[in-house]
């Protein structure tokens, strides 16, 4: 009886706790607010740039702040041309750079971002690094970690608000926020699923072009990021994405639009 609760609880919530992701237009489980989201995600960012080594290369740390400004710029300029300005409301952007040999970058609620130093020579350059970040802040601007954490929400917590889970178990609330975003490793991370990973990246090479960074240069790095994995296991940031193949086919399909908006 409890589980049909449960079901029954979730069934009504998908019903009526949805918003809409922008570009894409596909509707999705959101039942946490914006403001909420950001909150925990700037006390976890803190709390993480605590516990992890900023690197102390400064022309990488610097390409990684300029890339990073470049595409918050061209998002907010996107949502400005699309009346969704108040989308990016309680924005407090910041990009980082971390010494860790993970292939792996991520952005939180509010435009957090963290890049590890164990992409860069896969980056190769700041367009590289573009695709990545663009690609990360997508998921972001989709509010996928919204997403990932309402999903939790209904299927293990009973359509249990944050805020009440955070309140009785902070420490559980706080672990579900870092593992919805890909902090970290191992088969505890809630991995973002292949429906949000294509959104983000056809969202990604808008906002890579918007920020003027050549669409076209994120084949060849998913391309290396495929040879990354050499046949093995992949790295933990193509764990769950689209197989290479279809990826590649993905791209090509949303090239033609995101060239609209490039500019030299």
């Amino acid at each position: 009886m409890y589980k049909k609760i449960i079901a029954f609880t979730a069934a009504i919530l998908m019903m009526v706790a949805c918003t809409t992701v922008p570009i894409t237009g596909r509707r999705q489980l959101n039942l946490v607010s914006d403001a909420q989201m950001q909150q925990m995600s700037y006390d976890a960012y803190d709390q993480f740039l605590k516990e992890n080594k900023l690197s102390r290369d400064a022309q990488a740390t610097s390409m990684v702040k300029r890339a990073g400004q470049r595409i918050q710029r061209a998002v907010e300029q996107y949502m400005a041309q699309n009346n969704m300005s108040a989308e990016l409301q309680g924005f407090q952007w910041e990009f980082n750079l971390i010494e860790d040999e993970q292939v792996n970058a991520w952005a939180m609620a509010g435009g957090k971002t963290v890049v590890y130093t164990g992409i860069l020579p896969i980056a190769q350059n700041e367009t590289g690094l573009a695709v990545v970040m663009g690609h990360e802040i997508a998921h972001a601007i989709a509010k996928h970690g919204n997403e990932r954490m309402s999903l939790q929400l209904s299927q293990q917590f009973g359509g249990q608000t944050l805020a009440a889970l955070a309140g009785s178990q902070p420490g559980v609330a706080n672990q579900l926020l870092m593992t919805a975003y890909g902090v970290g490793s191992g088969l505890g991370v809630l991995k973002y699923g292949r429906t949000q990973e294509t959104e983000a990246d056809q969202l990604g090479l808008i906002f890579m072009a918007m920020a003027g960074y050549n669409p076209e240069e994120a084949i060849p790095f998913w391309q290396r990021m495929e040879a990354k994995s050499g046949g093995q296991a992949p790295p933990e940031f193509l764990s769950t994405h689209p197989s290479g193949s279809t990826r590649l086919n993905n791209l090509k399909k949303f090239m033609p639009q995101a060239k609209t908006y490039y500019k030299k």
